[in-house]
């Protein structure tokens, strides 16, 4: 990587590729086959405060940004974490350090960020529901008041980590939208207690069978009548929708990181094995049918890394990001999955072999196209906001 990042940013990368190269493709493979968190790494970063870098100092984190993170998870990607990065570093590192640290209270950052840095409490993100998918405008979880707090119900869908996790970051509605006038106004964002919630039974979760990256269980939950005192308010009553699209800017922005990373680490793969494979007298990477195709995502990873970079640049100084964080996504996304579907077509026939690492890549790649936003959407944003063309939905 020839980009001059800040001299902090580069110690972090420095530092968790260091981490990452302990790890080889065999343990990355059994954590998904066993559908394990890779606690391992996860300790390490821990212990090495690779995971607390947006937390401020005073609370015992590093005190850097979002620039920090995404270096850090497109290192653990490129590193050999592949897709298992981006959930090691969105569900504690950005969710609860990094949305924390920006829109909450002194009270709520002297509860949470010293046990974020310690590695003692973990967080995850609810916004997804069934009825709403990417329309987030139109969820129906609504919390409503109840004395000092809120009671909330509803349901919530694609929820990564929350079997680990100990407060759940939720966006509600306390004004129906139907009701609310903007309809970005009514969203409330609280903090949950799951493990508390368990217990009085108020929140149920159901993992969902899935194809690819099992590090992490995704989960159905089930919301009812779940009460929140009124001082896990993360922002204002009825005015989160700002706090909402603080979460997911960043969220798109890292989630391009880790096509980034992806990337990189399947044209490695695809390399060496185009380098190695020799079954006419000469490796088959001597080959521009199988060389040109390679250089081209190349190319598509270093121009996405470059416009990620931006994106993370822009959201630490407070500036808008909007479109930079759509293109990112977008253009990591599609590089990462070209990268996989190329090194599939590299190996031949050997790609299907659960021996090699392809396969799995293949199938973790795929997601990120449609997630954490579908690309569609992402193009009928760049389309009416870049273009000037009518909105189309």
């Amino acid at each position: 990587m020839d980009f001059d990042l800040p001299e902090s940013a580069a110690a972090v990368r420095e530092g968790v590729l260091a981490i990452a190269a302990k790890y080889d493709q065999e343990y990355w493979t059994r954590c998904d086959e066993d559908k394990r968190w890779p606690e391992e790494v996860w300790r390490e970063l821990i212990a090495g405060g690779w995971h607390s870098l947006a937390v401020p100092e005073e609370y015992g984190g590093a005190g850097q940004g979002l620039l920090e993170l995404v270096v850090a998870l497109e290192a653990l990607a490129e590193g050999g974490a592949g897709g298992a990065a981006s959930f090691m570093y969105l569900l504690t590192p950005a969710f609860g350090g990094l949305t924390i640290a920006r829109h909450g209270t002194g009270e709520q950052k002297r509860e949470f960020l010293p046990r974020i840095a310690s590695g003692e409490l973990e967080t995850c993100f609810a916004i997804t529901e069934p009825d709403a998918g990417s329309n987030a405008i139109n969820i129906s979880t609504h919390a409503r008041r109840d004395g000092d707090g809120f009671l909330v119900s509803g349901q919530k869908i694609w929820i990564s980590g929350v079997e680990r996790a100990d407060f759940l970051v939720l966006v509600t509605r306390t004004i129906p939208a139907a009701e609310a006038k903007p309809r970005t106004n009514g969203f409330t964002v609280l903090l949950v207690d799951i493990k508390e919630a368990v217990a009085e039974g108020t929140l149920t979760y159901r993992p969902i069978p899935k194809l690819g990256t099992n590090v992490v269980a995704s989960n159905m939950v089930f919301l009812d009548d779940v009460r929140v005192p009124a001082h896990r308010v993360l922002g204002q009553v009825d005015q989160g929708f700002a706090v909402m699209w603080d979460i997911l800017n960043p969220e798109r922005i890292l989630a391009a990181a880790s096509g980034v990373g992806f990337g990189e680490l399947t044209l490695k793969i695809a390399c060496e094995y185009a380098r190695e494979r020799a079954p006419f007298g000469k490796p088959i990477g001597t080959n521009q049918a199988v060389a040109f195709p390679l250089a081209k995502i190349k190319a598509q990873v270093d121009l996405a890394r470059l416009m990620t970079y931006k994106a993370a640049w822009l959201w630490d100084r407070n500036r808008p990001c909007g479109s930079e964080a759509n293109v990112a996504k977008l253009t990591a996304a599609d590089a990462a999955w070209q990268a996989a579907d190329r090194a599939f077509q590299t190996y031949g026939g050997m790609a299907y072999s659960m021996e090699y690492p392809v396969a799995r890549m293949f199938r973790d790649a795929r997601i990120a196209k449609n997630i954490p936003v579908a690309e569609e959407l992402v193009l009928a944003h760049i389309a009416q906001h870049e273009l000037g063309l009518p909105k189309s939905y």
